[in-house]
């Protein structure tokens, strides 16, 4: 999905915006990804509300984020509202999990760009969940980084990242890309922990 296909002008977009608008003045930058399958991780994950910004901040630019959530919330009535904004539905009892679920769903649509917080909780913690390179890795798609700084209300994306299949050697353009103050830019800095998956050294 090249940044010229997207719509910035939908109902939705301008939606966006003005909820941006209403939570601070927050504003997009950055780069739009030109696959149509991406991998997204959502950093940071320290607050309630950076889910919120990244779906508003990638939606007032026309980009439609997808994020996952437990398949009860896009049942019945709730999924009227969850599955229009993107949720994706996750079934746990599924054998494969998670990860095969969405390696699914990367085959079954023609554009998919998936959000997911590497982070796995809101809390501090020192290792990275593997899920969102996993996904990436089995669904051979790449790994865009995305970002949200609290001090400047500006968040976005970076440039993909190819997978190698090191994890090392991935992981460090990843830390590379979000540099030593990563911490800073979070709302809730002290629940920020080390950009490290446990078993890179696997």
């Amino acid at each position: 999905m090249s940044a010229s296909s997207t719509n910035p002008k939908t109902l939705g977009s301008r939606l966006a915006r003005i909820g941006l608008r209403l939570l601070g003045g927050w504003q997009f930058e950055g780069q739009l990804p030109d696959e149509p399958h991406v991998v997204m991780i959502a950093v940071p994950h320290s607050h309630n509300l950076d889910g919120l910004l990244l779906v508003l901040l990638t939606r007032s630019v026309g980009l439609k984020a997808n994020w996952m959530v437990k398949d009860l919330w896009t049942k019945g009535p709730i999924g009227w509202i969850t599955k229009p904004v993107g949720a994706v539905p996750v079934d746990r009892e599924t054998p494969g999990g998670m990860v095969k679920q969405m390696v699914t769903q990367f085959e079954r649509r023609e554009f998919f760009h998936l959000l997911v917080p590497p982070e796995g909780t809101r809390s501090r913690t020192e290792h990275w969940k593997s899920g969102f390179y996993r996904i990436a890795q089995e669904a051979d798609v790449p790994v865009v980084p995305s970002f949200l700084d609290y001090s400047k209300k500006r968040g976005g994306l970076g440039p993909a990242i190819t997978l190698t299949g090191d994890r090392r050697a991935d992981m460090d353009k990843i830390r590379a890309f979000y540099g030593d103050d990563a911490a800073s830019m979070a709302r809730s800095p002290e629940k920020f922990g080390p950009i490290r998956l446990k078993d890179e050294d696997a």
